[in-house]
């Protein structure tokens, strides 16, 4: 008797993965905690490890597909051995979420003619079972028909727990054709309907969807090339859309005299070197950074509107973006307040190597305050970043210039490093926003401070 191996839960607000490399094949013997296939999901790609002991019979996925949790990955033949459920740990998969009450847009499909076919496969099953339960169940008594809304001729046919799912994720029950006996509406029905609105307003994602207009036959006028994006992409193009249309930001520049605290670095650097890392001003500034938002604690938050209320963080957790050959990612530094300068630039240096080589787990990625984004080495200056919702600021750091400074009569050469701090209006006023900020460029002026600390 043949024993399926299931994809196991990804993680919280995690509904989907897409396979990205099977490293099996029908005929091998697996050994437990052996790497099965390889998933990419919003922010991550993991393997995922065998939880069983024999023989592969069939393989039930393949490179491309988009798998959900409890979706049977492969089958063993007779004789395989179950890992103890005690023993077997889940895989590292936890990741920061997207918004809550944005479902989460619709996978390109494997062929251009489908464009929904990847939104449609994630409910295909629960809609064909009650496509089949519908052949042999009667029409349900009118207990769950509405009658009010857009046509007061058309019933609405859900259950209790369903209009509830409704309301929760604000989708109108009016708008949406049930698959069930007699129209009911599933919750399966419900998801689907999300997807298809967000890949409107998946940051232009869905030319053609209602509200946005169809792109131009770029081919008439050259050669192109149609590359497909990866969840990552698609999560990145959501989340960014999500901060630009609910966000009203505002920027604050300031230009912070480096000098001392370059040589300061520099005098210090060789012991992060010894300690396993490296000291960059990246990591000086994420150490002054959490210092300032203890002293400006309303930086430190985010926003819940439907509540009414302001989330005053007292953990001072602070993302760093590191760029990688997938794209942006931001690896979080816990706890920054209770580490020195030396501790922190080993922790960033190990985090953004794992970022690299794509081996950061979910869980790193999760939970920032704050976040802070270096442009300099790429030569930008001055530049407004996006902020990383659902915190509510987010620092840009520029490349540092030599410029010419007065000092009392005397012009000299000092090293000076331009900051923007972009931030959500609603949640606190400019004036919090230059406080926290002079905070900054005057813990950069003492150095000494620093070594203090280290």
């Amino acid at each position: 008797m043949a024993t399926e191996f299931v994809l196991p839960e990804l993680g919280e607000g995690i509904e989907e993965a897409d396979v990205t490399n099977v490293y099996v094949h029908e005929g091998d013997t697996l050994e437990l905690e052996q790497a099965v296939i390889e998933i990419e999901t919003e922010k991550a790609t993991v393997d995922v490890p065998s939880e069983v002991v024999g023989l592969v019979q069939s393989i039930l996925v393949s490179v491309g597909d988009t798998i959900q949790p409890g979706q049977a990955i492969l089958t063993f033949g007779e004789g395989a051995e179950p890992a103890p459920k005690s023993g077997s740990p889940e895989p590292e998969t936890t990741l920061q979420s997207p918004p809550p009450v944005q479902a989460e847009a619709a996978e390109a499909p494997a062929t251009p003619q489908n464009a929904l076919a990847a939104a449609a496969a994630s409910t295909a099953s629960s809609e064909a079972e009650a496509k089949s339960e519908a052949s042999r169940t009667p029409t349900p008594a009118p207990a769950f028909t509405e009658t009010r809304g857009l046509d007061d001729a058309k019933p609405v046919f859900a259950s209790p727990s369903t209009r509830k799912f409704a309301r929760e994720i604000g989708v109108d029950l009016r708008k949406i054709e049930g698959t069930g006996p007699g129209g009911r509406i599933s919750e399966s029905d419900i998801k689907l309907h999300a997807r298809k609105h967000s890949a409107a307003t998946a940051g232009g994602l869905a030319s053609g969807e209602p509200g946005h207009p169809e792109l131009p036959d770029f081919f008439r006028y050259g050669p192109i090339e149609r590359q497909k994006l990866s969840r990552f992409r698609r999560t990145v193009a959501r989340n960014m859309a999500t901060s630009w249309d609910q966000i009203p930001r505002v920027s604050l520049q300031h230009t912070a005299d480096v000098t001392d605290l370059e040589e300061f670095r520099q005098s210090q650097k060789q012991r992060a070197v010894e300690a396993g890392g490296s000291l960059t001003m990246t990591a000086i500034l994420v150490k002054i950074a959490a210092a300032a938002l203890h002293a400006q604690p309303t930086v430190n938050s985010s926003l819940d509107l439907a509540n009414g209320e302001l989330i005053v963080k007292h953990h001072f957790h602070i993302g760093v973006a590191v760029d990688t050959d997938r794209g942006l990612v931001v690896p979080v530094i816990r706890d920054v307040d209770q580490k020195n300068f030396i501790e922190i630039g080993v922790e960033l240096t190990q985090l953004a190597e794992r970022a690299r080589q794509n081996k950061l787990s979910l869980e790193e990625m999760r939970g920032g305050t704050f976040t802070v984004t270096n442009l300099g080495g790429l030569g930008t200056g001055f530049f407004s970043p996006v902020i990383n919702w659902p915190q509510t600021a987010i620092l840009a750091v520029g490349r540092a210039e030599k410029t010419p400074v007065y000092q009392g009569d005397e012009v000299v050469p000092r090293l000076r490093l331009p900051l923007t701090l972009a931030f959500d209006h609603r949640a606190f006023d400019g004036a919090d926003g230059a406080r926290f900020m002079a905070w900054m460029v005057d813990a950069i002026n003492q150095p000494l401070m620093l070594a203090l600390e280290g």
